[in-house]
């Protein structure tokens, strides 16, 4: 596992419109609630030997909060893992940890069969509309077609 650092992930919660709190380790303690804005902070923990970053969401509407940070993290540009469910961490904060390039594979395979019904949507409406394009150039041309 790759060292998981939390300025870096800071930077790609920033980067995608999250306020960084900058909370020190007792205020994050303190849970979620009694913060005015929304945002979150971070910290370094090790685990198995390896330093990964816990990021914790903060202020009237963690809940939201925590689920931007999860989606932003595990957007395919930003390429990290966030569990929630890891041990040691509250219920307002998740692990993060890069992704391996199994769980990158997996992650493009199932945007793939979700995305698979639009596409052939698509695929189809481009047909029909290119076909009628042809019929009306062939009309347009004195050719009417037989059916």
């Amino acid at each position: 596992m790759r060292s998981t650092r939390t300025h870096t992930i800071g930077r790609h919660l920033v980067d995608g419109g999250l306020i960084d709190l900058r909370l020190t380790v007792q205020e994050q303690a303190a849970g979620p609630g009694g913060h005015e804005t929304d945002g979150f902070a971070s910290r370094q923990v090790v685990q198995g030997g390896t330093l990964l970053a816990v990021v914790g969401a903060y202020g009237p509407n963690w809940l939201r909060t925590l689920a931007e940070i999860s989606g932003r993290l595990e957007s395919p540009h930003v390429r990290c893992h966030v569990d929630g469910g890891a041990d040691g961490i509250g219920d307002h904060e998740v692990l993060v940890r890069w992704a391996t390039s199994e769980e990158l594979t997996a992650r493009k395979a199932a945007a793939a069969r979700r995305q698979a019904p639009l596409v052939a949507a698509l695929k189809q409406q481009e047909r029909t509309a290119r076909a009628a394009e042809e019929r009306q150039a062939l009309e347009d041309a004195g050719q009417d077609s037989l059916f």
